[in-house]
């Protein structure tokens, strides 16, 4: 089996690329890091440390790399078996015009085999957003075969993978956390499901895509924000800070209650879930830093993401929300120079006030009771009086 995955960064080899490789796929990794490629392509292996209370370094093997911006891709899309992706939500949209047309050259050639597209990002949906993004470069008179012939599988990913230089100076070494999740859409798929160790199809992605996004990355940003806001380096000297890990277990939590209510989560298994996360963040072998975690806030303040698509089940069921809402100011008090969605959310507050910038990024409307606790909660921060 051959796989296309788009994307050489260390979630893509730490993680996806791994996954692949240790199920016996020939991965392919498509990028436009040269320097990246060029030594994947030249010595078709590379470590990975997993590191936790048993730490190991293992070699994935069986890999090359090509440059994603190249004609090449559309030569591998017309004959490879699977697709991946690991390139970070927004960039989805710049190589869709290249799948695109390597989709169009797998009809061109009549090559009716099953090709699966799988989207592994921090996003609700984001293989159906990716499809979309293809479809624009698609004629219309192959939409109905495309169709029929490429499954584009929604999925949920999870695992910490944080940028780490290596101690011996390898461009490819990348470290990981032991813990890894990779769910998928079982009904989205054309042809057999590959089996792959690691990838688990379910017919309630869902459920699993918003316990993942309520949960990690709601908890992950919180802690983020507040340890940077609070001058704290890292995610797990964040999370040791007793009013920070309030805050972020106490957010968790009331986002947990929404998908209890929501899909009928037994209490005790999801709070042993977030639990579990909690310990995840303490991990001492992980040196992750809140700067990164924090960065592009207004995407993570959009509608969909992670801390106020959970604040809108609060609204659905009557949910409490108050930690919710700490966070989300914490967001909004993001001043990362080095983040350009950070400068960006800056400027519209300067030039807009708070409350509409949040209305704009977040879609809730002015009149909604919490806009003023975040008001209240952003301004005891700037004047650090919180």
């Amino acid at each position: 089996m051959q796989a296309l995955h788009f994307g050489a960064g260390n979630i893509g080899r730490g993680f996806i690329g791994k996954l692949l490789s240790d199920a016996g796929v020939h991965v392919t990794f498509a990028d436009v890091n040269e320097q990246v490629i060029d030594e994947i392509a030249k010595r078709h292996q590379y470590p990975v440390n997993v590191v936790g209370e048993q730490s190991t370094t293992e070699i994935v093997h069986n890999v090359d790399a090509i440059n994603s911006s190249s004609d090449k891709v559309k030569d591998y899309i017309a004959k490879v078996d699977l697709v991946t992706t690991a390139v970070g939500p927004q960039i989805l949209a710049r190589i869709a015009e290249n799948v695109a047309k390597g989709l169009i050259a797998r009809h061109q050639q009549a090559n009716n085999a099953p090709l699966n597209i799988i989207a592994c990002e921090n996003m609700v949906r984001g293989t159906s957003h990716f499809k979309q993004e293809i479809f624009k470069y698609i004629p219309h008179e192959l939409h109905q075969w495309i169709n029929s012939h490429i499954g584009f599988v929604d999925s949920a990913v999870d695992r910490i993978v944080p940028p780490a230089t290596s101690k011996t100076g390898d461009i490819l070494e990348v470290t990981v956390e032991t813990f890894s999740e990779w769910i998928v859409n079982k009904n989205q798929f054309v042809g057999n499901i590959p089996q792959i160790k690691g990838m688990e199809p379910v017919d309630n992605l869902m459920a699993f895509v918003e316990r993942k996004l309520f949960t990690l990355n709601t908890g992950h940003a919180i802690t983020a924000y507040l340890g940077f806001y609070n001058n704290v380096a890292t995610i797990r000297d964040a999370i040791l800070v007793d009013n920070i890990r309030a805050v972020v277990q106490g957010a968790m939590q009331e986002s947990g209650h929404v998908l209890i209510k929501r899909y009928n989560f037994d209490p005790a298994k999801h709070q042993a879930y977030i639990e579990k996360i909690l310990t995840r963040f303490e991990n001492p072998y992980l040196h992750d830093d809140t700067a990164r975690v924090g960065r592009q806030p207004i995407r993570k303040l959009g509608s969909g993401d992670r801390l106020v698509k959970p604040l809108l089940g609060t609204f659905e069921y009557g949910l409490s929300n108050s930690n919710l809402l700490i966070g989300i100011a914490a967001a909004l008090n993001y001043r990362n120079d080095e983040d350009d969605q950070a400068t960006d959310l800056t400027q519209q507050i300067s030039n807009k006030g708070v409350v509409q910038t949040f209305c704009d990024i977040s879609g809730i409307e002015s009149n909604n009771p919490i806009v003023s606790q975040v008001e209240q909660l952003y301004t005891a921060m700037q004047n650090h009086q919180y």
